[in-house]
């Protein structure tokens, strides 16, 4: 098997007010997975993976305990921009990622501050742009784009700056068919490392192969997606139902090929 990229343990955090987020999440996952954080709204899930770049825990104002490991390093003050850089997390809302002129100047934005320059930043800059499919609206202003287009003009912006996990909070919220199918082509075909935090079972199961069940601020299950979904009583007892008529044991996953 391929080594860990991502190790969380026992991640404990409270919040200022005192309110407990997190209590002693452990999480392993290796290069090239796929994995699926599940969970009602409030079980944690964003609380952890803002952990995963130093954006929650001390520089949040809170108080927590446990560690978090990128590529072998341990995420500190002193380490927080080399984790940050090898972690990529697409926001739900795309207006935390997309404020510049055009979409090239968005997606140009974090290399140019890493110091990529020239050539070899206008090259990033269309290839990126080539993989989610906008090179031809590259000089549009974001404003402009459908919402599927601004969903995968945000993962531009993180993709550019070539991280080794990429994280994705809600990324189908309020996509139309058409777009959840766009932007489903383009991450299936990233050779990287996906956490994909949904409330969208159907896409969890057309993604990812693993899924982690979060409540409450701790893992309560862990495993093949199918499996997970196809047990409804656990998910009833967390607070998650499968769309009416969906069946996770007829439909293909990321395990079999589509026909």
């Amino acid at each position: 098997m391929s080594e860990p990229v991502l190790q969380v343990e026992q991640l404990a955090f409270a919040y200022p007010d005192g309110r407990q987020a997190l209590f002693g999440v452990d999480l392993e996952v290796r290069a090239g997975e796929r994995v699926a954080l599940l969970g009602r709204n409030g079980a944690g899930k964003t609380t952890l993976a803002l952990h995963l770049v130093g954006v929650a825990g001390a520089p949040a104002g809170g108080t927590g305990a446990g560690r978090v490991v990128v590529g072998g390093v341990a995420l500190t003050r002193a380490t927080l921009a080399e984790v940050r850089r090898r972690v990529g997390i697409v926001f739900q809302d795309t207006d935390d990622q997309l404020f510049m002129p055009t979409v090239r100047d968005d997606v140009a934005f974090g290399p140019a501050n890493l110091g990529l320059s020239g050539d070899a930043l206008r090259a990033r800059v269309d290839r990126t742009l080539d993989v989610v499919g906008l090179r031809d609206l590259a000089d549009r202003a974001p404003h402009h784009l459908s919402l599927g287009q601004r969903r995968r003009a945000a993962l531009a912006t993180t993709l550019a700056m070539e991280p080794d996990v990429l994280v994705l909070d809600e990324p189908t919220g309020d996509l139309d068919p058409a777009g959840r199918r766009e932007l489903a082509d383009v991450l299936a075909a990233l050779p990287v490392t996906l956490l994909v935090i949904t409330h969208d079972l159907p896409y969890a199961l057309q993604l990812c192969e693993r899924s982690v069940l979060m409540d409450a601020g701790r893992v309560v299950a862990d495993g093949p997606t199918r499996e997970l979904l196809a047990d409804d009583a656990l998910l009833r007892a967390h607070g998650l139902e499968l769309p009416y008529g969906f069946d996770p044991l007829a439909v293909p996953g990321p395990e079999a090929p589509r026909r």
